[in-house]
């Protein structure tokens, strides 16, 4: 049985969301177990032989200070859904709610892994291979370190070797320029230290990419820091409704267009579905000793349930304790300060 605590009022909607979204997922998972953590009255008429419902007397609000949620509202119902996770009385939790609120309450209360500074946020975006690329960090932190973003690269690369099957999956550092004399200090100095990485045989590393391959899907893992990932993030959401929408209004204009519309219906069917980000809801907060799961604060019904489904499939395939192992075995690189910088000339350099 699959244990998940789920923060059923944090997002913009809170249960009116949450929790018809769980009891889909409840319907869709026969082995699963919700803890529904939340105010007493909101969530006293969920029944379910699967579901446990925990009272919390506090709610962190989107606009919730650090300071308040991390050291004022000790039983808000985040930070008592991740409390089951630190207790051992559930393998993941999930929430719409702040996500700087939920990134330092998981941080406070997990603590990170060892060899990690700061946990990141992976999530992912569709591309045109009809799978998705994985970028992180999406928002967790805006300001990195090169060192930083190769505990991403490894992390990010635990993750999708863990959840796709790929032993080997390829990671891109995000550029403004293929070449490895483009970009600021930092993104110079990551590439080395991932150059570095590919060599010792812990990362396969395929260089810089630019914006546009993170929708060409030419990296499985595409790196970056938060304030250009959560960018790239919801830049991608509002291109495919914007895309959705002109069709949607192109073919509604007459006779002629509606018939090409029904002609065309199955392709459009399967554009809507493939661009949907919805589908993609849920990001990992990796790098904790523990599964946190952030759902966007504007998912709907079909969204949050997708977030619960990636915090089930990576309990369920024991994600944490491959994450740790993958970390334990780039353990040397990661606490090294004296890399060795390849040049670059060198074959895993190219792009």
């Amino acid at each position: 049985m699959i244990t998940i605590a789920v923060d059923c009022m944090g997002g913009d909607h809170g249960p009116r969301v949450t929790l018809p979204a769980c009891r889909q997922f409840l319907l869709q998972h026969p082995d699963a177990h919700l803890l529904l953590v939340g105010l007493a009255e909101p969530l006293q008429s969920f029944v379910h032989p699967r579901a446990t419902v925990i009272a919390a007397s506090e709610v962190v609000t989107m606009d919730d200070s650090l300071e308040v949620a991390l050291r004022r509202k000790r039983n808000s119902s985040m930070r008592v859904a991740i409390h089951q996770v630190k207790d051992g009385h559930a393998q993941a939790a999930v929430s719409a709610g702040n996500t700087a609120a939920l990134m330092a309450i998981s941080r406070h209360l997990l603590k990170t892994l060892d060899g990690i500074d700061r946990p990141a946020i992976a999530g992912q975006i569709p591309n045109a291979k009809g799978r998705a690329t994985t970028v992180l960090d999406m928002g967790a932190n805006v300001d990195c370190t090169a060192e930083h973003l190769l505990q991403f690269a490894v992390m990010g690369a635990s993750l999708v070797s863990v959840l796709s099957g790929e032993d080997n999956p390829s990671v891109g550092l995000l550029n403004i320029g293929e070449e490895a004399i483009k970009g600021n200090e930092v993104i110079k100095k990551a590439g080395e230290l991932l150059r570095a990485a590919a060599q010792a045989g812990d990362l396969n590393f395929i260089g810089n990419v630019e914006g546009n391959d993170i929708f060409k899907g030419k990296a499985d893992i595409v790196v970056c820091d938060g304030f250009v990932g959560n960018v790239a993030l919801k830049a991608s959401e509002g291109l495919a409704t914007m895309i959705v929408d002109f069709l949607r209004a192109e073919f509604s204009r007459n006779l002629l267009t509606k018939m090409a519309a029904v002609a065309a219906s199955p392709v459009i069917s399967a554009l809507k579905k493939r661009m949907d980000h919805r589908r993609y809801n849920g990001g990992a907060l990796l790098g904790l000793r523990g599964l946190v799961f952030k759902s966007h604060g504007s998912a709907d019904e079909l969204g949050f349930g997708f977030a619960l489904t990636r915090a089930y499939d990576a309990a369920r395939n024991d994600l944490l304790q491959r994450v740790q192992a993958r970390i334990a075995h780039a353990a040397p690189l990661l606490a090294s300060t004296e890399l060795i910088v390849l040049p670059e000339s060198s074959p895993s350099s190219s792009v």
